[in-house]
């Protein structure tokens, strides 16, 4: 059969002798930051990011050897804290019926070396693999990896072995230097998909080559085609495009994902308040707001607490929480600032900064043998550095008026409007990152999921998950199955991965994803009963989506190729449909349906990319878009502003902000309103 086109052929000799393209700085920023990684990639992309901090340099490096270029693979990292399969990838889903080969050379024996091929995403896909004293076609699949045929095949570090697959239909036949070695018959070979090159210990690899019959290209070639217009049909361009609002120069006192909304007049006119930070002891571990800028959406200061750096790219640069939110704590109709800054807790007044209220943060007198999470074992300080507040109702009063506040991932504080301490506690298991807080049974009173455990109004333990490691990222509650008047938790716990439980302490549903980050439910599929859910990974393997219907049940996958999917729901049209925002990129970010195809994209026009947020700032119910970096802030609201909705969501109160909030939107409030019993 003809196989001379060629969809791929790489010999790496236009890459440069040094490192392909990594995130040098690699750190939490990605899990909600869009962080874009500088250099030259040819036709490939690295989707599994550096596990390890900075200092552990790129998985995969250019060399050269009597005049031939090879892309090493040098990470020796495994199962840390869970499965990771560094990839390159290239290609199109739509590849399919294709011959791959590539030279390969293991220059360790230790692990695992090859090719995949039919990926539908990094951790889905088929590779064919030298194993131990094997040659082994298997399916990787989330945290799963299935051996599908094995043979012995002997082999060293010395020799450069030429592995191929030739895939007709279901049929995959693997060789090694044009020995048949592996037949295997699959829906999986048949449904193709992109190619990469895959080792979890030192290898080289070059001289790849993908190719297909002249039948195939005509096919392929018009799968793209089908795809390219679906994505520019008028399916996309019925709904109304991004029009710009406003455009804000933030001088020297801009920051990252570290701003607060709210009415800091008493007025309906919307204030930003952004927190600069720095890092002290360990990276985020300690972080100190060191300056604090309240503006209006003209970026006018309306004051300003601490002196703003230009070198804002370094005190925005914090991947964690900042201890600050914006509510009218006090019931006065003008919101006031809580923050903690320098060990004390503050309550500024909204319209000037001034103090209203301050409190010294409680000491860290606990043995801090006990404390989890804690660096080099030693709590650095003798009071709490805050790592976050949530403004709860421990009190029963007729509105929130508490303030929860947490160390990193061992004690959490809960402080009344006058800044009495309520209650502590501490507990065997990690924290989480921002617990949640709402009234389950109904007592006017909120119960508090901290991490796996869920605490009274009194700080006291009533259950936990049967889950002991890792942490919690994010948490959604609500009546989100159909059918049910029943309340759930939705959870993303890192390598836990995704789960639902109910609020009696029974896990539901689990799919282990590999390092589960975000969480998002909403109505994203309205032809659906009960509310979508989707959630994305990131540590390795990262920028994939999963999407689940309203058991939890999986739907489909998706890997974006990019990091930061913040995952917000959004009211655009004001119809009771909600989309849900990727990030800022304008080319495979912006909002996504439920089907999860990119229905209003980003304006190529410069726009900052680093952050993203929807929020209603017009008051015409519909959500507006701000994006944002060190330095400018845009908003874009829809073009066809004169068309009104009476459509107005409930989601998660932007007074209560934060990088690890599971995001929802629910038509009303009874889909958050509980009356159960908790055992």
């Amino acid at each position: 059969m003809d196989r001379c086109h060629y969809l791929l052929k790489e010999d790496f000799k236009d890459f440069p002798i040094g490192e392909f393209p990594y995130d040098r700085d690699h750190s939490a920023m990605g899990e909600y930051h869009y962080v874009i990684e500088e250099g030259y990639r040819g036709a490939w992309i690295d989707p599994v990011c550096n596990y390890t901090y900075n200092g552990s340099g790129p998985s995969w490096i250019i060399t050269e050897s009597m005049g031939k270029h090879y892309m090493e693979q040098m990470r020796i990292e495994k199962n840390r804290p869970h499965t990771i399969f560094p990839t390159l990838q290239a290609g199109d889903i739509h590849w399919k019926n294709y011959t791959m080969e590539a030279v390969v050379r293991r220059l360790s024996t230790k692990g695992t070396c090859g090719i995949a091929f039919s990926m539908a995403n990094s951790l889905n896909t088929l590779a064919f693999l030298l194993e131990g004293a094997y040659a082994k076609l298997v399916y990787r699949h989330k945290e799963e990896v299935t051996i599908l045929a094995e043979t012995p095949y002997p082999h060293n570090s010395d020799t450069y072995y030429t592995m191929k697959v030739v895939c007709e239909g279901e049929l995959v036949c693997c060789y090694i230097d044009d020995r048949e070695v592996l037949l295997y018959i699959s829906a999986l070979v048949a449904r193709g998909g992109k190619v990469g090159i895959t080792a979890d210990c030192p290898s080289q690899f070059t001289d790849i080559a993908v190719s297909v019959d002249g039948d195939t290209l005509k096919e392929i070639e018009e799968a793209m085609k089908e795809a390219s217009k679906k994505k520019a049909s008028k399916l996309i361009f019925n709904y109304p495009a991004m029009k710009l609002y406003k455009k804000i120069d933030l001088q020297d006192f801009g920051t990252s994902r570290q701003i607060r909304f709210g009415h800091l007049t008493g007025t309906k006119d919307w204030h930003i308040v952004l927190a600069q930070a720095q890092k002290r002891v360990h990276r985020d571990a300690y972080a100190h707001i060191s300056c604090i800028t309240a503006i209006d959406l003209e970026g006018n200061i309306l004051w300003q607490r601490g002196e703003p750096s230009a070198n804002s790219s370094v005190l925005g640069k914090i991947s964690a929480d900042l201890p600050i939110q914006v509510y009218d704590i006090d019931g006065d109709g003008i919101d006031e600032v809580i923050v903690a800054i320098n060990f004390e807790l503050f309550i500024l007044d909204g319209r000037t900064g001034e103090i209203k209220k301050s409190c010294k943060t409680p000491l860290s007198d606990e043995d801090d043998r006990s404390l989890i999470g804690v660096p080099y074992g030693i709590y650095a300080f003798d009071r709490i550095n805050p790592d976050c507040i949530r403004i709860a109702n421990f009190s029963g009063n007729d509105r929130p008026s508490d303030i929860l506040i947490k160390d990193r991932y061992c004690r959490v504080y809960a402080l009344n409007s006058e800044l009495e301490l309520l209650w502590r506690y501490q507990g065997y298991k990690n924290t989480g990152h921002y617990p949640l807080a709402l009234d389950i049974n109904g007592d006017g009173r909120d119960e508090l999921l901290c991490g796996y455990t869920l605490l009274d109004s009194y700080g006291r333990e009533l259950w936990t998950y049967p889950i002991a490691s890792d942490h919690t990222d994010e948490i959604v509650a609500g009546k989100f199955m159909a059918g049910s008047d029943k309340g759930y938790f939705a959870c993303v716990s890192g390598t836990e991965g995704f789960f639902i439980g109910d609020f009696q302490g029974n896990i539901i549903k689990r799919d282990y994803i590999g390092h589960g980050q975000r969480i998002s439910i909403g109505n994203y599929s309205p032809e659906r009963d009960g509310f979508d859910i989707i959630v994305s990974n990131y540590w390795g393997h990262q920028g994939i989506l999963y999407y689940y219907d309203c058991f939890g049940n999986p739907t489909w996958e998706l890997e974006t190729g990019l990091n930061g999917n913040i995952l917000a729901p959004v009211n655009w049209l004001g119809d009771g449909r909600d989309f849900i925002l990727l990030n800022a990129d304008p080319k495979k970010g912006g909002l996504i349906n439920g089907d999860g195809v990119q229905v209003v994209a980003f304006p190529e026009d410069g726009h900052p990319t680093l952050c993203c947020e929807a929020i209603d700032l017009c008051g015409d119910q519909r959500d507006e878009l701000v994006v944002w970096d060190y330095k400018s802030l845009w908003i874009y609201t829809q073009e066809d502003k004169e068309i009104s909705s009476d459509y107005y969501p409930v989601k998660h109160p932007i007074y209560n902000a934060s990088n690890y909030r599971g995001e929802y939107s629910f038509p009303d409030q009874s889909y958050i309103t509980f009356n159960e019993e908790i055992h």
